[in-house]
């Protein structure tokens, strides 16, 4: 959309839209390290074409600050429990400085042992996923990634929020390609979409969620207020239970009812744990691997009307370079009031 057909839109240089949010990190409790990760993180979405998750969330980790839920100046410890699984201790801070700080020693531990995993604890996690995996997926490694958040949806048959939207992604690298990542979450939708169609007075489609009174809805407001609902019925809702077990049964941090209990309800992130597989495929017997996959993608691009999960991602990418990035002016508006720390 052209900034003349939409005044309520402004383009701004993707630059500058990451120095207005390291600016606003830090003078609400950030040091530079924590408020740089934090921004790049944000201003990846956006250039992605993911608003949900671009700086649309700036202001719920400037109220985390501020109501002091969040450490702006954690430094994560890491430790290695085993040769191949690393525990990261985000130490009460936001995640992605927990995991930029991480991601070369799980690269490193990957590429020598042929796989990693590790659980990143009491972090604060609310960005998109594939900006987690994709660094690892450009070190040559297949990834996956995983958390869980507060209770947003409901599992199939019930109509209670019980798990978070819990997302995951999945990356595979490909050589003269653009890797290929997918991040879905386990609910019908991104619940940062519902929020944003609630902001515009839009509507969502049918089966995304139900109402306090457990009927289906496409009012967002009365989404957020009952239940999402998981995609494809009982096998999104496994997925969910999953992903639980995986961020929060196997890293020993909290379930999204628990994470619930604990949270102040700033409006800022939860604190809760990350689950992360890197796997070098090198290690794997296979020399002619990347070729044979290759194939594979060919026969899948081969189908008409088919893409590969991640391309539209990487268009988005390189029209923001040129065009920067569309940010409503209403959201300009709050973050400008939000420059000035509290007394």
């Amino acid at each position: 959309m052209d900034q003349n057909q939409d005044s309520s839109v402004r383009f701004i240089p993707i630059d500058d839209a990451r120095n207005l949010a390291v600016r606003c990190l830090q003078n609400n409790g950030c040091n530079i390290e924590n408020a740089t990760a934090v921004a790049n993180i944000m201003v990846r979405a956006e250039a992605d074409g993911c608003p949900s998750h671009g700086l649309f969330r700036l202001p719920g980790y400037v109220a985390a600050l501020r109501s002091g839920k969040v450490n702006g100046e954690a430094i994560p410890e890491i430790s290695h429990l085993m040769p191949s699984i690393l525990k990261v201790d985000a130490c009460n801070g936001f995640a992605p400085f927990a995991l930029e700080r991480s991601r070369q020693d799980l690269i490193d531990t990957a590429k020598t042992h042929g796989l990693a995993a590790a659980s990143v604890v009491r972090a604060h996690h609310f960005s998109a996923l594939w900006c987690d995996v994709e660094p690892l997926v450009d070190s040559g490694l297949c990834a996956m990634a995983c958390t869980a958040y507060l209770p947003a949806m409901a599992p199939y048959g019930g109509a209670k929020a019980l798990f978070g939207t819990n997302p995951m992604a999945f990356g595979w690298p490909r050589t003269g390609h653009a890797p290929v990542i997918f991040d879905q979450a386990s609910a019908a939708m991104a619940r940062g979409d519902v929020m944003i169609a609630a902001r515009n007075g839009e509507t969502v489609p049918t089966g995304v969620g139900v109402g306090p009174d457990g009927l289906q809805t496409t009012d967002p407001e009365e989404i957020l207020k009952g239940a999402m609902l998981p995609f494809g019925g009982h096998k999104g809702s496994a997925i969910a239970m999953m992903v639980e077990l995986l961020a929060a049964g196997l890293t020993g941090d909290r379930f999204s009812f628990e994470a619930a209990k604990y949270d102040n309800k700033d409006g800022g992130p939860p604190q809760g744990g990350l689950f992360l597989l890197a796997i070098d495929p090198e290690k794997f017997g296979d020399k002619d691997w990347a070729k044979h996959c290759d194939g594979f993608f060919e026969q899948m691009l081969a189908i008409k009307n088919v893409r590969l999960p991640g391309q539209r991602r990487y268009e988005s990418r390189m029209q923001s370079v040129q065009k920067g990035i569309a940010v409503p002016e209403k959201l300009i508006v709050e973050i400008s009031g939000l420059l000035d720390p509290l007394s």
